[in-house]
């Protein structure tokens, strides 16, 4: 560089003129060298992608004979190229595949080396303990086969724990009991039993019917009506449900049956509903406020007849049956 002549002033902006290009030169290889290197990574990318559509090229024109249409051509080309990328990726999942591989074959290496050199003792005192130990091993295994015998206490009690024999053997107990009930109701249900009944139109008139005690209500009042229609005009055209059953001053569902009341113990006003023999009334021989076993006959009535004379005695004690209503002033003995 030739030396400059002049003021100190224009020593200095020429100085600076320098620095300011030199810098910018720099700039500029720095730049030219980061073009550089793209180039040189687009270009392998290009040469990649190239050699990937050259294979799907050259397979394409292989598999092609003859003249083909141009959708023919674009499914063609999808599907081998979809095939190519498949190959790709596969062969990629490989060599990822193998590179893992190594790489757990040489941490094994590692540590089966490092394992050796530990196992490595030139001491004496490891000799004598190691010695000390083999002697105890015997004794160790001796007390873990001694444990590994140890079974279930008999005398702990394990009645709360699940057992499924148990429970099976429960279950299966269950299952014939209630079906030696079923059997012992059934065989109660089938016996016979005589009614004693009074059709009442105002004054009683006394029959009696066998019927089983498994029957219903409604039953009993249609087997009653056939030896009644004969002797009483009225009946001839009612049907069963006209007609009404009273016991123990309590009108009775037509749907309940004898073994209900049996079964229960079911109570009444002025006595059981459970017997249906042939009794005095308790009301003119003994004391009503207290129920025996004895009661009197059931009453048989129309329904046409009651509405006329619930408000007459006896008809105004008469009240429907409600099984979970209790007469507890009454009591059997």
């Amino acid at each position: 560089m030739a030396q400059y002549k002049g003021t100190m002033r224009e020593a200095g902006r020429a100085m600076h003129l320098i620095r300011k290009r030199e810098k910018q030169k720099e700039q500029m290889e720095v730049l030219k060298q980061r073009i550089a290197e793209e180039t040189i990574t687009k270009s392998k990318v290009d040469r990649t992608f190239s050699a990937h559509y050259d294979a799907v090229e050259a397979e394409l024109k292989s598999s092609t004979v003859g003249l083909v249409t141009l959708n023919d051509m674009k499914a063609k080309q999808e599907a081998l190229l979809k095939e190519r990328e498949m190959q790709l990726a596969k062969k990629e999942q490989l060599e990822e595949r193998r590179l893992q591989l190594e790489t757990l074959r040489e941490k094994a290496r590692r540590h089966e080396q490092k394992r050796k050199i530990s196992s490595l003792s030139f001491s004496m005192e490891e000799a004598e303990e190691e010695e000390g130990t083999r002697e105890q091993e015997p004794e160790r295994a001796e007390v873990t086969k001694k444990r590994k015998n140890l079974g279930k206490n008999p005398d702990v009690d394990t009645s709360f724990l699940p057992d499924r024999d148990r429970e099976e053997e429960e279950n299966r107990l269950r299952e014939e009991l209630r079906k030696k009930w079923e059997a012992q109701r059934e065989k109660v249900k089938s016996e016979e039993m005589e009614i004693t009944f009074s059709y009442w139109d105002g004054s009683g008139h006394r029959r009696t019917v066998r019927m089983n005690k498994g029957s219903t209500v409604q039953q009993f009042l249609k087997k009653a009506l056939q030896g009644l229609r004969k002797d009483f005009r009225e009946l001839r055209a009612a049907g069963v449900e006209q007609l009404m059953y009273i016991k123990e001053d309590l009108i009775l569902p037509h749907y309940h049956t004898f073994y209900d009341f049996i079964i229960t113990k079911a109570r009444g006003k002025s006595g059981p509903l459970f017997n249906f023999d042939v009794h005095d009334d308790v009301r003119l021989l003994s004391d009503a406020t207290m129920e025996k076993d004895e009661s009197h006959a059931g009453k048989v009535v129309l329904r046409s007849w009651y509405e006329k004379n619930k408000h007459i005695f006896p008809a105004s004690r008469w009240e429907p049956y409600d099984p979970e209503k209790k007469w507890d002033k009454y009591t059997i003995r």
